[in-house]
């Protein structure tokens, strides 16, 4: 069986605040985007500045977006 994409896959911004990785903004984004009926999300791609974060930031913030689209 294969996977079917379906639906709105949400490239996401990585929010900043002081020039640091704002993770409480990201999980507010990730909830405002699971009530507004995405049906996937991509954190940390080429609208997520990835190339400017550090690889702990993007470990956490891949870590973060899993844990609240679980709970």
């Amino acid at each position: 069986m294969s996977a079917q994409f379906f639906g709105s896959i949400t490239a996401m911004i990585t929010p900043f605040k002081d020039d640091e990785v704002d993770y409480k903004a990201f999980e507010k984004f990730i909830q405002w985007q699971i009530e507004e009926g995405s049906h996937g999300l991509v954190p940390s791609g080429t609208t997520g500045e990835s190339p400017t974060l550090t690889y702990d930031e993007t470990k956490l913030i891949f870590e973060l977006c899993t844990q609240t689209v679980k709970s």
